[in-house]
């Protein structure tokens, strides 16, 4: 009963948004070619080169190798493996929703298991420092100043993050110490595994495209259903830019800069739309772990706290920094 429920709500809404964009065509064809666009310029550029390298740098042993070295530091901090620096390491890099690529790819491999896969979600969520810094501070709050700041704020949080859930599940701890040649045995073990490197070369490039396709999909459904609810709700400027934040970030984050409110308040808005990240990069990371044991409710808490932290260490900076 539920399901068909479920199943002839999910057909009204359908049939509804349907005959909204047939209705709005034109600001549908304009939200699709701006989430093309973002796509195009940003995402796509920036992801793919660290997709296909994370997926090598695994099956050819790098994890086993970094995760040697920084298990003292992992294990200390967090309470986890010390492979799950990878992770960490990249998503700092890349942005989301790539801790959630790296991170299965983690648990396909049998490094980790679903528990410390669903707890290294919730402290790896990090933003793409190249789009705070070049799209958001600079396009958006024209001020390149700013993007270090709210990357501060965001990477101080998720670090917090990380301890609070430190004992969520603890891994076993291998009182060993750093062992080079433990950690060459296990990239020899899995060079063994491997196939070959045009078989490696050809699924790691697939897969790549395919999840960036589903970014795409995603950012763009996202947009266009943010554009139809927000005219046919008619908010006000405020309620706009904090809907479509909640929906998709980028959306959000550009209507925050138009705001005609203190340079302050749009600087903790921009903090907490992108430390929650949007409904669009939620969907994304559900649709990349949907397929294991992997748990999304830790990463959903986490990113609630995330907002309440970043925004309370964005707003400690402002007693130290004038903007």
């Amino acid at each position: 009963m539920k399901k068909n429920l479920n199943s002839f709500i999910i057909l009204l809404t359908t049939i509804f948004l349907t005959i909204e964009v047939i209705m709005n065509s034109e600001e549908v064809i304009d939200s699709a070619r701006f989430s093309f666009t973002i796509w195009k310029d940003n995402i796509f550029p920036t992801l793919f080169p660290f997709f296909v390298a994370s997926n090598l740098l695994i099956r050819y042993g790098f994890v086993e190798i970094i995760g040697e070295f920084l298990k003292p530091f992992m294990y200390k901090v967090f309470k986890i493996k010390g492979e799950c620096a990878f992770v960490l390491i990249l998503s700092m890099l890349s942005g989301f929703p790539s801790s959630s690529k790296y991170t299965k790819e983690l648990y396909d491999n049998g490094i980790i298991n679903e528990k410390e896969a669903s707890k290294l979600l919730t402290f790896t969520h990090f933003p793409n420092p190249l789009f705070v810094i070049g799209t958001v501070s600079v396009l958006f709050l024209n001020n390149k100043f700013l993007g270090y700041i709210i990357l501060i704020s965001l990477y101080l949080s998720n670090i917090i993050i990380g301890i609070i859930f430190r004992n969520y599940y603890v891994s076993n701890n291998d009182n060993n110490g750093i062992s080079i040649k433990n950690a060459f045995n296990k990239v020899k073990k899995r060079y063994r595994e491997n196939e070959n490197f045009g078989s490696v070369l050809t699924k790691t490039l697939l897969d790549s495209v395919n999840l960036l396709l589903l970014i795409l999909g995603t950012i763009s459904l996202f947009l266009i259903v943010n554009k139809l609810i927000t005219n046919l709700l008619n908010f006000n400027d405020l309620n706009r830019a904090l809907f479509s934040g909640f929906l998709e970030m980028t959306g959000g984050l550009k209507y925050v800069s138009l705001l005609g409110i203190d340079i302050n308040i749009k600087i903790l808005f921009t903090t907490m739309i992108l430390a929650f990240g949007g409904l669009s990069v939620h969907t994304q990371i559900y649709s990349i772990i949907a397929d294991t044991k992997i748990k999304y409710l830790p990463f959903f808490i986490a990113r609630l706290l995330h907002i309440v932290l970043s925004g309370g260490i964005v707003y400690l900076l402002f007693q130290v920094f004038e903007f």
